[in-house]
C-alpha cells in the first residue's frame, strides 16, 4: 500500500476529498499506530554547507515545529552520481536534489525516536532504503 495512502479496515485503498491533506492526517502521532495517518514533513528553510560537517544543513517542519536535517557530502554526491563537489557549488547539488532528499529525510523522520532536538542526518547508508 502506499504510503499515505488511507484505508479501511480489510487494507483496502478508500479515497479521501482532499488527498493527503485531509483533516484526518497527521505525522507521526505516535509510534506503534497506524503509519498509513502520517503524513510527510514539510519543506522549510535552506541552511546551507557546514565545512567543518561536510554535511548540507536544511529545515523542515513537522506540524508548524522546525526539525532540523542534514546530509552529508558523501551521500549528496552519490544522489547527484558525482563525487568531490566543491563546497561553492553544494547549495546547487542540493537544489538540484531538494525533492529526493526532502522524500528520504521525511522517511528517516517517520521511523526516528521522538526527542526535542532530534536531528536528521542523512548518511550513504540510508540511500538503499
Amino acid at each position: 500500500m502506499a504510503r499515505g495512502a488511507p484505508a479501511d479496515a480489510g487494507g483496502q485503498l478508500t479515497h479521501t476529498p482532499h488527498g493527503d491533506k485531509a483533516p484526518n492526517f497527521q505525522h507521526c502521532p505516535s509510534r506503534g499506530r497506524e503509519r498509513d495517518n502520517w503524513m510527510p514533513l514539510t519543506r522549510d528553510k535552506i541552511i546551507g554547507h557546514d565545512l567543518e560537517r561536510l554535511a548540507f544543513r536544511f529545515t523542515m517542519l513537522n506540524d508548524g515545529e522546525v526539525v532540523q536535517c542534514q546530509i552529508s557530502d558523501a551521500a549528496m554526491d552519490e544522489l547527484a552520481g558525482m563525487q568531490g563537489t566543491e563546497s561553492s557549488a553544494r547549495q546547487a547539488q542540493f537544489l538540484s536534489l531538494r525533492e529526493t532528499i526532502e522524500r528520504i529525510a521525511s522517511d528517516l523522520y517517520d521511523d526516528a525516536p521522538r526527542f526535542h532536538g532530534y536531528v536528521v542526518r542523512i548518511f550513504m547508508r540510508h540511500l538503499g532504503r
